[in-house]
This record gives structure tokens, C-alpha cells and sequence, in this order.
């Protein structure tokens, strides 16, 4: 929805946070790769023979996406009227993110700081996260988690309260020995054998421990299940109840109205 004549900044708006116009469908495409391929110069450059032969390349590289999510940037803070609201926002702090650490590496110069500037080239990494950008029904996801994070943390408690009854048990069990040697490191087996992962580098000995591990085994396939379970059926009632569309606000930037709103429910400006 539209409130009076379309000017330059909602045709921007438009462009950069919609996509149900044909222009909104190239720059997400174009904006899409770019984001992919970012991503991929990154992990590229850091196998040492492709950075010794191809370094000066991804440098350049690297720069280009620089200067075109910066502008990308620019254009989310002009298009609406709130760009601190956008700034602020998670999608605003990644965007941040995907561009920061090129221009702090001009500030760190010298042979003393290279490991500085290794450490900042990997927060590019975090360029991943813009993908979320293209997933329009991840707030099904976030409705999901919120709804389900009391009963997990519940949940996760009482997983905890079951390792340290059954890691102090094993170091009984075990008298100290085969690697059970303190309560710590029992505790350690046991969140390695309830979460199924098994390292293998502590294994009970006596039949008693044996038994005991194989009961914790089993009772860790039941736990797996549980919070899996519990956000599945918060995702579903997420869809079952779903009223929102996908129109962006172009005062604050927000998402997340009903489908028949006239105006932001978060700045009350018509959308």
C-alpha cells in the first residue's frame, strides 16, 4: 500500500525491501550472488596455496563487495524515514557486520598486526547471516523459538541436573579409575554419551559402569527427540495461525504486518 504519489524514495524503498515488483526480483538475484560469492572468496582465500597464488585477486575482490554492500547500505538508510530503527535491527548490525571489518583493517597496518587483520577478515564470514534477507518465513522460525525457548531451557535444566547425578554415580561406579577420574570429567563423559556424539576417549570398564552406560545411551535418544518436537509444534500453530504478509514499512522498516494493515502496528505510519 501507497500513501499519496510514488517519489524517488519509494520507488527505492520498493526496490531494495520489496519484491514483488520486477525490479525488487534483479536486486535480490544480483544481491543474492553477491552475498554468495563474498562468501566464497572468503573461505577461498583463507587455503594458504590459493591466497600465496590468487592473494592480490581476492584482495581486490574483497574490496569490490565491500564498496557495493556499503552502498547497498547507504541506499536501506536513505529509502526509509527511521534509519536509526533499521540500524539498530538485527539484519541492520549484519549488514554492519559484512562491511566493518575491510575498513578497520586500513587502521591496523604493520607486521605486528596481521593476526588482527586475519581475525577481521573472518568477520566477513558473518556476511552469511544477510542471506536471511531472502527468507521471507523466518519468522515462522522466530515465532517458533520464542514460543518453545521456556519449555526448553526446562528441559535443558533438567538434562543437566541427569549428567551430574549420572557423572558423579560413574566416578562412584568406576572407583576413579578408566579415565572416570574426578567428578568433572564424569560429568564430561556423560554429556558426551547422553547427547549421542560418543568420542570414545573415556569408557567404563566394570559391568555396573557398562550397564549404566548403555541405559544412558538409550535415554539419549529419547532426549533428542524432545526439543525437536517441542519447536516443531510451535512452528506448526506458527502457520496454523499465520495472518501476516510481507510488505515492509517504509518509515521504520519493519515486517511482520497482517496482511489486510494500513498502517505499521510498530510507527503507526501508513504502509
Amino acid at each position: 500500500m501507497h500513501s499519496g504519489k510514488p517519489d524517488w524514495r519509494n520507488k527505492l524503498h520498493d526496490t531494495i525491501y520489496e519484491s514483488n515488483t520486477v525490479a525488487g526480483k534483479v536486486f535480490d538475484v544480483a544481491l543474492l550472488l553477491l552475498i554468495i560469492l563474498s562468501i566464497v572468496v572468503v573461505m577461498l582465500d583463507s587455503i594458504q596455496s590459493y591466497h600465496q597464488q590468487y592473494g592480490r585477486l581476492f584482495y581486490i575482490l574483497e574490496w569490490i563487495f565491500t564498496v557495493v554492500f556499503t552502498l547497498e547500505y547507504i541506499l536501506r538508510l536513505i529509502s526509509i524515514k527511521k534509519p536509526m530503527l533499521y540500524v539498530t535491527s538485527f539484519l541492520g548490525v549484519v549488514d554492519l557486520l559484512a562491511i566493518i571489518p575491510s575498513y578497520l583493517s586500513i587502521f591496523f597496518l604493520g607486521a605486528q598486526s596481521l593476526l588482527v587483520l586475519r581475525a577481521l577478515r573472518l568477520l566477513r564470514i558473518f556476511r552469511i547471516f544477510k542471506l536471511t534477507h531472502f527468507l521471507t518465513e523466518i519468522q515462522f522460525l522466530k515465532v517458533a523459538i520464542q514460543g518453545s525457548l521456556k519449555k526448553i531451557s526446562i528441559f535443558l535444566l533438567l538434562v543437566l541436573s541427569l549428567v551430574i547425578i549420572l557423572g558423579s554415580v560413574m566416578y562412584l561406579v568406576e572407583d576413579g579409575e578408566n579415565g572416570f577420574h574426578n567428578i568433572p570429567e564424569s560429568i564430561y563423559w556423560a554429556i558426551v554419551t547422553i547427547t549421542t556424539v560418543g568420542y570414545g576417549d573415556i569408557s567404563p570398564v566394570t559391568p555396573l559402569g557398562k550397564f549404566i552406560a548403555s541405559c544412558i545411551m538409550f535415554i539419549g535418544y529419547g532426549i533428542i527427540a524432545v526439543p525437536t518436537g517441542i519447536v516443531t509444534t510451535e512452528m506448526a500453530l506458527a502457520m496454523r495461525s499465520r495472518k501476516e504478509g510481507h510488505e515492509t514499512c517504509r518509515n521504520c522498516g519493519s515486517e511482520g504486518h497482517d496482511r489486510d494493515a494500513r498502517y505499521c502496528k510498530y510507527c503507526a505510519a501508513a504502509l
